[in-house]
């Protein structure tokens, strides 16, 4: 396990997603199980560490993204960004599905899905400076104060993202909810090992495509946020 004394304070029955259950279309499942053999990787905690090389077969940066949903951000930012590896994580079966189905099609070398808890991926099977890059847009805010626990931007857990980049390793969130957007600042600021690239929130990335998700936050009157922070 690759944990240090900081990280181990990470309480792994508090869960930072909703499970799920999604029925799978016939193609999303005939690509599921034609393709998730070779391009899927199944986080259990207690396993061997993430051998990225082996997933991807070569050695390349490696970028993550937490919560991928459907896997359209993953899949058209690896489209445009070949030299990197991009790894899709959610526990959402036909997201993921959707993800490797999509990556087919535009014949994408470079994108792999994985399944399970991203926190137990961090704190259990990554080692420290392993990534290039944490993508993590539009999480569940998880609204109400008694749930506040379970966001995924919150002090213990950004202690692991940091340590698992690499030094300049850049860590980006996006969100349409503005009261989590102004704690996301605030935890992250409160991180002596990040650095804002911005002085408060970051102007929209144009390399970050804009999802259908996007776009519904956007039409119901919701402003996006979006931040960037880098290891020191």
């Amino acid at each position: 396990m690759f944990t240090q004394e900081k990280e181990s304070q990470v309480a792994p029955h508090i869960r930072t997603f909703h499970p799920r259950r999604g029925r799978i279309g016939a193609g999303r499942a005939q690509a599921l199980a034609r393709l998730w053999p070779q391009y899927g990787y199944e986080i259990e905690p207690g396993g061997p560490p993430f051998d990225a090389a082996a997933l991807f077969g070569r050695r390349a940066p490696l970028v993550i993204e937490i919560g991928c949903g459907m896997g359209e951000a993953v899949a058209a930012m690896a489209a445009s960004d070949p030299g990197r590896d991009y790894l899709g994580v959610d526990v959402h079966t036909p997201g993921l599905a959707n993800l490797l189905a999509t990556a087919e099609r535009g014949a994408l070398r470079n994108v792999r899905a994985a399944r399970g808890d991203a926190v137990e991926l961090l704190r259990d099977l990554l080692a420290p400076d392993s990534l290039d890059a944490v993508h993590v847009f539009f999480p569940d805010p998880w609204p109400k104060a008694r749930h506040h626990k379970r966001r995924i931007i919150r002090s213990d857990v950004v202690a692991l993202i940091r340590g698992r980049l690499r030094p300049d390793g850049t860590l980006r969130c996006a969100t349409d909810w503005a009261p989590y957007a102004a704690r996301m600042l605030e935890v992250l600021t409160a991180d002596a090992g990040l650095s804002n690239r911005h002085a408060g929130y970051a102007p929209r990335p144009g390399d970050r495509p804009q999802t259908k998700f996007e776009r519904r936050a956007l039409a119901a009157g919701r402003p996006v946020f979006d931040l960037e922070f880098t290891r020191r």
